[in-house]
């Protein structure tokens, strides 16, 4: 038998015999949080971590059979974070998008939120078209009336975004040639800004800058429309390696029990005021 045959049935050999690759049991696991993103997540007074996903995470854990440990990270580091294994699951208001499935594994969307615009309530800017008002979109849509109208607006001023979100694209995609557009690490970071009069604009999920208002002594609020759809993705969900389909499977069966008998619902009712669940 010469050296290349050999090479080839030793090969063979292994490939026949070798044990098939086993699931990993997932006893436990390791979730990050940003911890600055009040109220999905926050950072309290003694170090833990709190808010309305800390507290679904505990029930998915519980209901997926999962040790879980939770630890703070910053937001624009996680996923390739989470590729290296330096820990297993990211929750942090991680919306589902196309190119985000192309690096990433997601669950099953368990919130799905706006986003909007604010601005100081004494602002010239405040009240634009269309506030109080909802639109749908579509990812890559373009000449929509309303935001025609707040390009017009909006344009020669400053628009505050938190980077590596999906509303920091949007921003860039729709404003990026009418406005400077201004990246912060944190949304508190932005919302300071904000709060004093540094940019003229922040624009982020609708729920988390509801809860910033009461921060900044309702100083700030809503303009313009809220802008809800598959633009944003299919919804929030947990981020996981695309080779862990079991983690990912655990949690996806949780997620559909808390989603199924309100528990969901109730959390996102006590965090927001508002029921964040998916809606089908």
């Amino acid at each position: 038998m010469n050296f290349s045959k050999l090479v080839l049935a030793s090969a063979f050999a292994l490939s026949t015999f070798a044990a098939p690759v086993a699931a990993k049991d997932w006893k436990a696991a390791t979730i990050t949080l940003e911890g600055a993103y009040a109220p999905w997540n926050m950072t309290n007074a003694d170090g833990t971590l709190g808010g309305f996903e800390p507290e679904l995470a505990k029930v998915l854990c519980e209901r997926a059979k999962i040790e879980c440990t939770l630890v703070a990270s910053d937001w624009d580091g996680m996923i390739p974070a989470l590729n290296a294994g330096k820990f297993d699951v990211i929750m942090d208001a991680l919306s589902i998008t196309e190119d985000r499935k192309k690096v990433i594994d997601f669950t099953i969307p368990y919130a799905a939120t706006p986003a909007a615009f604010a601005t100081a309530k004494d602002s010239p800017l405040a009240n634009a078209a269309g506030t109080g008002a909802t639109i749908k979109m579509t990812p890559g849509q373009t000449g929509v009336k309303e935001v025609e109208a707040l390009k017009e607006a909006f344009k020669g001023k400053t628009i505050g975004i938190q980077a590596a979100t999906v509303y920091a694209k949007f921003i860039y995609d729709n404003f990026g040639d009418i406005a400077e557009v201004r990246e912060y690490k944190t949304g508190a970071d932005r919302d300071l800004d904000l709060q004093t009069g540094r940019i003229d604009l922040g624009f982020d999920d609708a729920v988390y800058f509801a809860n910033a208002f009461q921060s900044a002594n309702d100083s700030l609020a809503f303009t313009g429309p809220e802008i809800v759809g598959p633009i944003w993705g299919e919804g929030e969900g947990l981020g996981i390696r695309q080779a862990d389909t079991d983690l990912r499977d655990k949690f996806n069966e949780a997620i559909k029990s808390a989603l199924a008998d309100g528990t969901v619902k109730n959390l996102s009712m006590k965090w927001f005021k508002v029921d964040v669940s998916p809606q089908n």
